[in-house]
């Protein structure tokens, strides 16, 4: 008796590719409007307080640490070894974040990692009726 493959149904893939848009289009946001827009830098470098300046310097932090990429291969690879719909979208949207602000290499790592979780069985509590 075979197992099925991990692979999430018609309305959980529409829910993955809306998280997996969003998380891209806003890092694409942050990066080219916030972080590398150089009025929005020396402005806030000048002591603007404004939700920009902080989400910029929040955003700067994370990716000058690796966060982005850590979580992304860390919910990719417990996704690798236990399959489910919800680490694989927090390992999506990282990874898009990731791949976008200059955490490349743990994220393209994390997308390769999600991408082998279709080759898993999945888990008994997630297994169709």
């Amino acid at each position: 008796m075979s197992r099925a493959m991990f692979a999430p149904s018609a309305r959980q893939s529409n829910w993955l590719i809306v998280i997996g848009f969003l998380a891209l289009g806003y890092a694409l946001y942050l990066r080219y409007l916030a972080v590398e827009l150089t009025s929005v830098g020396l402005a806030c470098q000048g002591g603007l307080q404004t939700w920009l300046c902080a989400t910029r310097s929040f955003v700067t932090t994370l990716f000058n640490h690796s966060v982005f990429g850590w979580v992304a291969f860390g919910a990719a690879a417990i996704n690798l070894i236990r399959p489910t719909v919800p680490l694989f979208a927090l390992g999506l949207a990282a990874a898009a974040f990731g791949v976008v602000l200059y955490n490349v290499g743990l994220s393209a790592l994390a997308v390769a990692l999600l991408i082998l979780s279709f080759a898993r069985p999945v888990t008994s509590e997630t297994e169709p009726d």
